[in-house]
């Protein structure tokens, strides 16, 4: 079994720790609607690269829904 020679200082250990922070994920201006969403994911409008992908359409889904 693997036993460590010496302590590792606070220091040393957070130098070692100091790349494993995640990162924020990248956002990007949708061209047609101007809104924020995240690259490469559709905006919650449906719109992706600037083109309608989804119709949103509320009042369907609900009547869909109590049949």
């Amino acid at each position: 079994m693997a036993v460590q020679k010496s302590r590792v200082t606070r220091s040393r250990r957070g130098m070692r720790r100091s790349h494993d922070g995640l990162s924020k994920p990248s956002l990007s201006i949708d061209a047609a609607t101007g809104e924020t969403h995240r690259r490469h994911h559709i905006s919650p409008d449906g719109y992706y690269k600037g083109k309608k992908i989804i119709n949103n359409n509320a009042a369907s889904e609900d009547e869909d829904g109590e049949e």
